[in-house]
């Protein structure tokens, strides 16, 4: 019997930082840096970084849910990122770096809306979540040099992850 893969997009700024948590999990077949959700075709990383293409940085995973369900990728999202910071993700700043979960099917949106109702309802943060939630578009794989930074960069990947005040805010929020 053929595995049913499926799909799933989040924005959680720099993508760098997204890649390895999901990557580490048996289910998980792959995740794409790239970017969705503009109004230019193809985008290179400057456009995107530009702010001047409307995408997002994000990350695409295709995962079977036979073994790793939504819902655990959902869990994993939400605690690599600041849900409450609409201008972007640590030193991170612009709507390139703003955080969404873009849903591929129906179920994935009320999964999506449920758990950030959830987030929102648990009173870990003072301030509203602001993260969206849309639905997928057209998803354009980031350049070869952003795949599996963290593997190919270690040393500019811990770096920039130290500099970024994201591991601090996880340690403080989240553990």
């Amino acid at each position: 019997m053929e595995k049913q893969l499926e799909k799933a997009t989040f924005a959680g700024g720099c993508f760098w930082c997204m890649v390895k948590p999901f990557d580490q999990w048996d289910g998980i077949h792959k995740v794409i840096s790239g970017y969705s959700g503009g109004h230019i075709e193809n985008p290179t990383y400057q456009d995107v970084k530009s702010g001047t293409s409307g995408h997002y940085e994000v990350v695409q995973i295709t995962y079977d849910p036979n073994i790793f369900s939504y819902n655990e990728l959902l869990n994993i999202y939400w605690q690599q990122i600041d849900p409450t910071d609409d201008g972007g993700q640590f030193h991170d700043r612009g709507d390139s770096y703003r955080t969404v979960i873009f849903y591929h099917t129906e179920e994935q949106k009320k999964l999506a809306e449920a758990s950030k109702q959830i987030l929102g309802d648990s009173g870990k943060f003072n301030k509203p979540i602001v993260t969206k939630i849309l639905p997928a578009e057209t998803f354009y794989p980031a350049e070869d040099y952003h795949q599996d930074y963290y593997k190919k960069n270690k040393n500019e990947y811990l770096e920039d992850r130290r500099k970024s005040g994201r591991d601090e805010f996880i340690e403080l929020n989240w553990k």
